[in-house]
């Protein structure tokens, strides 16, 4: 089985981007991606393997953990989750921890709230 490094290096040259392209599409510095591409570099965090599975279009399991296809037939491909739906931070965690305790008619008027604050 291939290592986390040698997964991340295949899937960026078989997309044709440099580590500089990746490391601009993921908002992080080269030098990042140069780390998670070495045999004793560092791992990158869950939401930077889910970046790098969209921006390479490979399967997310098999990029975090070498099961499965690396990539999916294009007709099978779907969305099925987003950088965006998921806590960027601690309190964005914490907000959505609370929301998912409350009814549905209170999760409403939390949302219709944050989106009167956030215009």
């Amino acid at each position: 089985m291939n290592t986390i490094s040698v997964r991340i290096r295949r899937l960026r040259t078989q997309a044709a981007l440099t580590q500089s392209e990746l490391a601009r599409r993921l908002g992080i510095q080269r030098s990042a991606v140069t780390q998670w591409e070495q045999d004793q570099g560092t791992t990158p965090s869950v939401s930077h393997l889910v970046q790098i599975a969209h921006e390479t279009n490979a399967c997310f399991e098999w990029l975090a953990t070498g099961r499965g296809p690396s990539h999916l037939e294009e007709d099978a491909r779907v969305d099925a989750a987003m950088l965006q739906d998921f806590a960027r931070d601690d309190l964005e965690t914490r907000v959505l921890i609370a929301l998912r305790r409350v009814t549905k008619r209170k999760r409403e008027a939390a949302v219709q709230m944050v989106e009167l604050l956030s215009t």
